[in-house]
């Protein structure tokens, strides 16, 4: 028995005629007849009294469709619930974040619409460096993560570069300089920097080498804490000074001051990730979601 005869059965009972049930099937009428009589000779009776105005149940037949009716309804369920889960409207979805990419608005805003667009849609969020985030995208642990990109990133993961954002200084209050609101990277050469470890924040990490050596200066690095606070109360303590994204300014810590940077302004890029291949629809819609909050934004 296939699922095709259930399926059959159940129109030509609806139906009590084989004409009009087979159209709504979209066949002719003698192979539905002819399957309706394979239903009846592997069962091992009559389901149908036929006469020329129609077909009627037989008491076998009341009973084989009282009995399959739940399966039609399972198999819809089935169909319908699959069929969400295939377009992203169910299900679960499993993002990584890095420490200071969440402080950008952009990712907060998104994850708060994406989850009022899909409610039915289980966000498992995470937090990590770059690099275990990248691992665990690579060990299919999650499915997306917004990172701030090192300068390599692995065969079989593609990145989208969503924004470039300003990097500003981080300093003491009471640093001894007469600095104004903004200042040239240059300025802090002779300064110590404090930096988490690039083990724990690549991005970060490569983009402000990279900025420091444009400006002509290798950085002396003093302290490696591993996160985003720990740095700027280092900086509070007047341990030395740090270069951090201009979204993470909204930390407030007492003893610590943010400056802008002149021109050429180093910057540092936020970007969504995720594998090439076995990407869940639900990932595809947040990624969608981002891009056209930030087309919005513009």
């Amino acid at each position: 028995m296939e699922l095709r005869h259930i399926r059959y059965f159940l129109v030509v009972a609806e139906e009590q005629n084989f004409t009009r049930a087979a159209i709504r099937l979209g066949i002719s009428q003698p192979p539905l007849s002819m399957q309706i009589k394979d239903l009846e000779k592997e069962i091992g009776t009559d389901l149908f009294f036929r006469n020329s105005q129609g077909v009627s149940l037989t008491e076998a037949g009341k009973v084989f469709l009282k009995s399959v009716q739940p399966i039609q309804q399972q198999i819809e369920n089935a169909a319908y619930l699959t069929k969400q889960v295939g377009d992203g409207e169910t299900g679960e979805l499993r993002i990584g974040f890095t420490g200071t990419s969440i402080l950008n608005p952009l990712v907060s805003h998104s994850i708060r619409i994406f989850q009022r667009n899909y409610p039915k849609v289980d966000l498992k969020l995470e937090e990590a460096n770059s690099l275990l985030l990248i691992d665990r995208l690579i060990e299919n642990k999650l499915d997306i993560a917004i990172i701030r990109p090192p300068h390599e990133i692995p065969e079989g993961l593609d990145l989208h570069i969503l924004l470039s954002e300003p990097l500003i200084a981080a300093v003491p209050t009471e640093l001894d300089e007469n600095w104004n609101d903004a200042i040239s990277l240059d300025m802090l050469k002779d300064k110590r920097f404090i930096l988490s470890p690039r083990e724990n924040s690549a991005g970060l990490y490569d983009a402000i080498i990279s900025a420091c050596i444009a400006h002509g200066f290798s950085p002396e690095i003093s302290a490696l804490p591993p996160q985003i606070v720990s740095i700027l109360a280092l900086v509070s303590a007047n341990l030395g000074i740090t270069l951090i994204p201009k979204s993470s300014q909204q930390l407030h810590l007492d003893g610590v001051k943010y400056l802008n940077l002149t021109e050429p302004t180093p910057t540092i890029n936020l970007a969504l990730i995720h594998r090439k291949s076995m990407t869940p629809k639900s990932a595809t819609n947040f990624s969608m979601l981002i891009n056209k909050l930030l087309t919005e934004q513009k």
